[in-house]
């Protein structure tokens, strides 16, 4: 299996903004820190806006709920 790394720069030469949600949530899921996790997390949400993803509501919240919106 590929590294999340690799996905991730795999998602974004493809421009799959529906891939790199999921990516962005994965890695904000697997963070060793809030200030990354909360970057993942932005990465996530402005991509879940941008395609229409109805993850976006949910990244909202997460961002919300450390005072990152």
């Amino acid at each position: 299996m590929m590294a999340l790394q690799d996905r991730l720069l795999d998602a974004h030469a493809r421009d799959d903004r529906l891939a790199l949600v999921a990516l962005y949530t994965e890695a904000a899921d697997a963070a060793d820190n809030l200030d990354a996790a909360c970057f993942y997390l932005t990465q996530a949400y402005i991509y879940a806006l941008e395609k229409g993803d109805p993850a976006a509501e949910q990244l909202y919240r997460r961002l919300k709920a450390h005072q990152r919106v």
